[in-house]
Parts: C-alpha cells; sequence; structure tokens
C-alpha cells in the first residue's frame, strides 16, 4: 500500500484527471465518481485534501468511501 502525505495527496486534486481524498488514514480514489468531476464535490469538498473532519458535518457518513477503491494510506 503506497504512503502518501499531505504534500503528496495535494497533487491528485482531480484537476489532471486523479482525484484522491483520505479519510481516517486511508486514502481513496473518487476519480471515477461523476460527484467528484474536476476534483470538486458539492462546491465545498475539494479531492487532494484529508476530508476525515469535514465529512463529520456532511450529510452522509464515510461509508459512502467505501465504493471507491482505496490507493494508500495518509500519514503526518
Amino acid at each position: 500500500m503506497r504512503i502518501f502525505t499531505r504534500e503528496e495527496l495535494k497533487r491528485y486534486d482531480g484537476r489532471d484527471g486523479l482525484a484522491y481524498v483520505a479519510y481516517g488514514g486511508k486514502v481513496y480514489d473518487v476519480s471515477r465518481s461523476f460527484h467528484w468531476k474536476k476534483g470538486k464535490h458539492q462546491v465545498t469538498h475539494r479531492a487532494g485534501c484529508d476530508l476525515t473532519e469535514a465529512l463529520k458535518k456532511a450529510p452522509h457518513g464515510p461509508d459512502m468511501l467505501e465504493r471507491f477503491p482505496i490507493v494508500g494510506e495518509l500519514v503526518d
């Protein structure tokens, strides 16, 4: 499993195709989701970020991320 730093994760912001997000230390590939088109989700979230805190306020839980492949782990 690949290890990502926060700086590395920022490179996968969806603008060049690959859109990755982190939650709970896992990095998910959301590139194929139409909800993450061009790295944006519902105008408020961007790919290339750790969404652990943001999902606490979202209308859905982190279980939505289980639909996407895990591509690595986020380390501080």
